[in-house]
């Protein structure tokens, strides 16, 4: 994780979202912390894998009509937009949508753990997404052997863990929607979107 500011003649001005359109597009993601630019790698291919599967799982099998499943949705975290987060995949509701981004909590955020972003994933956004608002939060970590989903719910301004499941066994929960996973079919090759929900096993 990298956090630099990036205004050469302008040290103490925060940077803001309105910034981020100038930024090269290489591939890497940029954010925005306080006003200092938080830059990640571009994702590896597993990474990727993970992200593109359950973003296509949940939002073209699983989410009702009124809800909206993105990948890379930026989201503006405060009114001064000084504060710019993208996870992985969100889901809204449909007239939460917004241009050019999000400033509404979504009600879920999920985020998939490259190496670098261990620390990042599981404390850093975990605060900052329970201070914005953000009802549910799912951190998964594509390991290669057990890829696992770990859900946290907010309660009294915290996220509390719900479950972890791990490799072959099923995910459930009923928020924001009904869905089951199992997080072996986020990676595994053969017939994932048969498997992904727990069926044809």
């Amino acid at each position: 994780m990298t956090v630099v500011n990036m205004r050469a003649n302008e040290q103490h001005a925060p940077m803001t979202a309105d910034d981020l359109e100038r930024l090269p597009d290489d591939g890497r993601r940029y954010e925005l912390v306080d006003g200092r630019l938080d830059v990640s790698p571009a994702p590896v291919s597993v990474h990727s894998l993970v992200e593109s599967r359950l973003s296509a799982y949940l939002g073209f099998e699983v989410a009702p009509d009124d809800c909206v499943v993105m990948q890379g949705a930026g989201i503006n975290l405060n009114a001064d937009r000084t504060h710019h987060r993208i996870p992985d995949v969100v889901v809204i509701e449909a007239a939460d949508f917004e241009k050019p981004y999000l400033t509404r909590p979504p009600l879920l955020a999920i985020e998939v753990v490259s190496p670098e972003s261990i620390l990042r994933d599981h404390h850093t956004k975990r605060r900052e997404y329970a201070k914005f608002g953000i009802n549910a939060y799912w951190i998964v970590t594509p390991g290669d052997e057990k890829p696992a989903i770990v859900e946290l719910r907010l309660a009294d301004g915290e996220y509390r863990e719900v479950q972890q499941v791990l490799g072959e066994d099923t995910f459930a929960t009923e928020f924001p929607f009904p869905v089951k996973i199992v997080p072996q079919w986020l990676l595994a090759s053969g017939p994932w979107r048969d498997r992904i929900g727990g069926e044809g096993d």
